[in-house]
């Protein structure tokens, strides 16, 4: 076959060659555009699935911050401090107030009925403010009888005994300071005992029995009356960090003038024993104690 005749059968081969190939390239474009449709379809419905999924989150989601309440703007009872702060701030505020005092010391005469002896204070109040507080105190004071009263009366010794109930109130002249100075008095009801003794022997019995000597009262006379006192005193606060803790230490002396009546030519008990006292027994009790 000569050259001449096989070139129109190559030429056509050629183009049979590029039309195939051109089919093939129409069919690869329109497989990848499919594809990318496909691939946007899903992106697509992902990204719907997202928004579903974001509603269905979004129901779940914490509320809006509530309106305040009455309660909350009012005086209502709030919890900690809005109309009585831990569900009872009045009582608690009324127990905060509560004031307590405990000490001891001696106490001086100021009157010939009595001589030196020792004594002991308690009391409970309310404080009214840092400045003023209010007390009912109990005293109980213990002092021997002077010398011509118990020769007076014929016996070996003696002793008198005076017991108090009195409101007392104390205000603090600086409040806000570490170390504090204060006024206080006031006055109630007085009852004093006074009791001649005799020495007596006692027999006391356990494994063995042994005798000893005992002072036993013989006579004595009393007498119920008021009576007031007014003093001063020092004071360090303990604790806080200014020192302004409810924990205060204290020194104190007050006159304390007992109304007793006037005792002339009296046999106490009917037991013979002659005695005089003259009116009021006048006495200076120095404390030292606490106060809380």
């Amino acid at each position: 076959m000569s050259v001449t005749l096989c070139m129109p059968q190559i030429r056509r081969a050629n183009w049979i060659w590029v039309a195939v190939l051109l089919a093939a390239g129409v069919a690869i474009a329109q497989s990848a555009l499919a594809q990318d449709q496909s691939s946007a379809a899903n992106y697509s419905s992902s990204q719907a699935g997202w928004s579903t999924s974001g509603l269905q989150l979004a129901e779940f989601a914490l509320p809006d911050n509530p309106a305040p309440g009455a309660s909350a703007s009012g005086g209502g009872s709030g919890q900690y401090g809005n109309g009585g702060g831990y569900g009872g701030g009045g009582k608690h505020a009324l127990l905060h107030n509560w004031a307590f005092e405990a000490g001891g010391g001696f106490n001086a005469p100021q009157s010939t009925s009595i001589t030196y002896g020792a004594q002991f204070t308690v009391g409970a109040g309310l404080n009214f403010s840092k400045r003023f507080a209010a007390l009912i105190e109990y005293q109980f004071l213990d002092a021997k009888l002077p010398g011509y009263l118990i020769s007076e009366a014929d016996a070996q010794g003696g002793h008198a005994h005076v017991w108090s109930f009195t409101l007392d109130p104390v205000v603090d002249l600086m409040p806000k300071a570490t170390n504090d100075v204060y006024i206080t008095g006031g006055g109630g009801f007085y009852r004093k005992v006074s009791s001649f003794t005799d020495p007596e022997e006692e027999e006391e019995c356990y494994y063995f029995c042994e005798v000893y000597e005992t002072n036993v009262v013989v006579a004595h006379f009393s007498s119920n009356q008021g009576g007031f006192n007014i003093g001063a005193g020092f004071q360090h606060r303990l604790g806080g960090m200014y020192g302004d803790g409810k924990t205060k230490l204290f020194v104190e002396a007050r006159y304390l003038d007992v109304l007793s009546p006037a005792v002339s030519g009296l046999s106490p008990n009917g037991s013979g024993l002659i005695t005089t006292v003259n009116a009021d027994t006048k006495i200076i009790p120095v404390t030292v104690g606490v106060r809380w």
